[in-house]
């Protein structure tokens, strides 16, 4: 997936380096005004730059004002099926939102993927998505194979009286960025993985599980059930952690307003 990225401000430019280094063949195009110390393609208007790369680039990452975004794509959209995925991020890097072609273009998974990398909360919403309110926290020993992975969350979900078409969203600590096994595993389940950070884990005052050998091990208090809770808005645990083969799963809900 060929990726733009693209900002308008120092601010923006700082959050876009932290982008490449997880994108690292994206191209950044900064604006004019922004301090020569960053790196990137310039331009002058976001508005000409857009119908410039609209058409050459998979996926656009605008690190500026949802508003500013949706008024240099408006004039560009054509179709779902042919326009490409676009995420908006804030230039505090709190959110990354899914603002077209989410399932076509590949926005949400290029949401997720932007999360992961700087931190921020994937914003979804694709009303198929939506639906689905189940979160399922993964933890497991490093070189764990995806199929004793998948087979741990399918147990994991039996034992919530639960099914695989409700769960939304993956979830485990931001150190398993390069497990093999639960990124094989994600895709294989068409499910996207996010990543907790790890302060976010340490600094949480939602109540969990807490464990003595995870914390010797890898620097945590816990990472299924943490990272269940924290992958989502207003969950609540409707499995704690269990162990399945080796594989630690928890399962959250997330209460919708009705």
């Amino acid at each position: 997936m060929r990726i733009a990225v693209i900002t308008l401000s120092t601010e923006g430019a700082a959050v876009a380096t932290r982008l490449v280094e997880g994108l690292p063949d994206a191209d950044v195009f900064l604006h004019e005004s922004v301090g020569p110390e960053w790196q990137g393609r310039r331009f002058k208007s976001i508005v000409s730059l857009t119908k410039d790369i609209f058409n050459r680039y998979q996926g656009l990452v605008y690190v500026a004002p949802c508003g500013v975004v949706v008024r240099a794509l408006a004039p560009n959209i054509k179709h779902k099926t042919r326009d490409p995925g676009v995420v908006a991020v804030d230039v505090c890097a709190r959110y990354a939102i899914s603002v077209l072609s989410g399932h076509e273009g590949g926005a949400n998974d290029l949401a997720m993927a932007v999360g992961n990398i700087i931190g921020a909360e994937p914003i979804v919403t694709t009303t198929t998505e939506a639906k689905k309110n189940l979160i399922v926290g993964i933890g497991c020993r490093r070189g764990t194979p995806a199929a004793r992975i998948i087979e741990a969350i399918k147990a994991g979900l039996d034992e919530a009286n639960a099914s695989l078409d409700q769960v939304r969203v993956l979830a485990s600590a931001d150190l398993k960025a390069d497990e093999e096994g639960l990124i094989d595993a994600a895709r294989e389940l068409g499910l996207p993985l996010r990543l907790i950070p790890s302060d976010e884990i340490r600094n949480s005052t939602k109540r969990f599980q807490r464990s003595d050998f995870v914390q010797e091990k890898v620097n945590l208090p816990a990472v299924a059930e943490p990272s269940a809770l924290l992958a989502g808005r207003r969950t609540k645990l409707v499995l704690r952690k269990k162990k399945f083969s080796g594989v630690t799963v928890a399962v959250a809900r997330e209460n919708c307003l009705w």
